[in-house]
């Protein structure tokens, strides 16, 4: 399945440093899909308002329960602060136990890698 195109929510200054997030969401079973979906959908309403947020995108491989998503910010504060957030820290504390091994990598980038690659993403 393609990766839900980069969704901009403002526009990155390239001589700026940002904080880029990477994250893989494997799902242990079937039976979790519908309610990560409507996670998802509870996430991404939270995204848009978000404060700080440069942009987003999701990489959805359902066939084999894997998601990845790709987020850049203005810095690890507002990052932070919306990861411990509602909807998005509920959703951390429901999943943990449907979850497979997940994975977190923050790195500083550039604004002129905004949007950053999934290919630079998956090499992380």
């Amino acid at each position: 399945m393609p990766a839900i195109p980069w969704k901009p929510f403002a526009v990155a200054d390239p001589a700026a440093e940002y904080v880029m997030l990477f994250s893989y969401l494997p799902l242990k079973s079937w039976s979790t899909m519908p309610l990560f979906m409507i996670h998802t959908w509870r996430i991404a309403g939270q995204l848009r308002r978000a404060t700080g947020l440069i942009g987003y995108s999701l990489l959805a491989r359902p066939l084999a329960r894997e998601f990845f998503t790709l987020s850049v910010w203005e810095n690890e504060a507002m990052l932070n602060a919306f990861v411990r957030a509602a909807p998005h820290a509920g959703t951390m504390a429901d999943m943990i136990p449907s979850m497979g091994k997940t994975r977190f990598v923050t790195r500083r980038i550039k604004g002129s890698q905004v949007p950053p690659s999934w290919d630079f993403a998956l090499s992380l």
